[in-house]
């Protein structure tokens, strides 16, 4: 009890419980000051009418006032049983007051607590909601602390990804300046000769150091959004055939033959052409990277129910279906002991998917498994749909 006075919350439930009783009491004393007399008088009137009370009521006129006494005494005991219902009524208001409050001041005393130690860092605070109650059937605090709760559960993740992401990046990065630095020692040692080799060695991990630096800075640039779409209708045709290009060298020198197969008479897509320029070759680079040579990759289009479905497969070294959920996170490895000299900077297909759901399209990869290649696929909206 002492508690809930001390509450600001519960002290104004209370008082606000008992102003409403002060009020009320107020006007009840006021109507029962105001029509007492006239219903005394009437009760009088009434009694002087019933047989042989005519004569009592003279003789108590008669006796000094008698019928005063009486009022004087009737106006005492309405008295009494108001003060008698003002106690009773400011029982029950500290009673009501005391049960609703615990039902409001509780909730938000253990959110006020689990807010301060998120605060803290603690991000695996909780709040306890109601038992054996579906989300749609809590009231207004169960709906707080469930969204409190969700909110706590994305601060944690946010917080954990972030954790991740500064050690991934600290290992990217450790790998190329571990390098540098020891072919660095090796020549002011004398330990590596100074040739054109161990300078193109020195160079390539300088290359491939600002190469995830860049990709690093694009992830940040697009998770943040904090970058303008120029939306306009593209041909699926074109696009593809440009990208193909770009990189038919690459594949040539591998030995991985590239086709295309697209449906024909393809709608143009609304897009941003260079970023799903970007999107495109990230897939094509991702599938060259993991098809050994004399193996194929093979860009397929078609029209699906009102999008534009664009699809890189190969015969790879596939995914295992454990891998398939987290391929698209940053830095993520289906071989953990594969090192990034014989991949990519392991964010290209988080770029990619968020260029693709920028344009409120999706992306998601098939495999039947290890060593039974991979499809990667995305869909755009028409042009048409858009602008309709």
């Amino acid at each position: 009890m002492t508690t809930f006075f001390r509450s600001r919350l519960g002290l104004k439930l209370f008082l606000s419980y008992l102003a409403v009783i002060v009020v009320c009491l107020g006007i009840l004393a006021f109507s029962v000051n105001l029509a007492a007399p006239r219903a005394f008088a009437r009760h009088l009137a009434n009694m002087a009418t019933m047989p042989g009370m005519g004569g009592m009521m003279q003789q108590g006129r008669g006796a000094g006032g008698m019928m005063a006494g009486f009022y004087a005494n009737f106006r005492l005991a309405i008295g009494e049983a108001l003060a008698w219902a003002a106690g009773a009524a400011a029982l029950a208001a500290a009673l009501a007051s005391l049960l609703i409050a615990r039902q409001v001041i509780l909730p938000v005393q253990a959110l006020k607590t689990a807010s301060q130690r998120i605060a803290d860092g603690r991000y695996h605070e909780r709040v306890s909601l109601p038992k054996f109650q579906s989300p749609d059937e809590l009231d207004e605090l169960g709906q707080l602390a469930l969204s409190f709760n969700m909110m706590a559960s994305r601060l944690e993740q946010a917080e954990t990804l972030r954790r991740q992401l500064i050690g991934d990046v600290a290992h990217e990065l450790r790998t190329p300046l571990t390098v540098i630095r020891g072919s660095m020692e090796g020549l002011m040692d004398g330990v590596l000769p100074a040739n054109q080799e161990t300078y193109q060695q020195v160079f390539r991990e300088a290359v491939r150091l600002n190469r995830l630096v860049d990709d690093l800075q694009e992830l940040s640039r697009v998770e943040a959004g904090a970058y303008e779409l120029k939306l306009q209708p593209v041909s699926v045709e074109g696009l593809i055939q440009a990208t193909v290009a770009s990189l038919g060298r690459q594949y040539e020198e591998k030995g991985v033959a590239l086709s295309v197969s697209a449906a024909p008479g393809l709608p143009p897509v609304m897009a941003d052409e260079l970023r799903i320029g970007q999107v495109l070759t990230n897939l094509l680079i991702n599938a060259l990277q993991y098809t050994p040579e004399g193996g194929r990759v093979e860009v397929r289009a078609v029209e699906a129910q009102g999008m534009v479905r664009i699809s890189v497969a190969d015969t790879g070294v596939g995914i295992p279906a454990e891998h398939l959920p987290h391929i698209f996170d940053r830095f993520y490895r289906v071989d953990k002991s594969r090192s990034r000299a014989s991949g990519g900077s392991g964010v290209g297909l988080t770029i990619a998917r968020h260029l693709v759901e920028a344009h409120g399209g999706t992306i998601w990869a098939e495999s039947a498994g290890a060593n039974a290649g991979s499809t990667f696929s995305f869909t755009l909206p028409r042009a048409t749909t858009r602008s309709g």
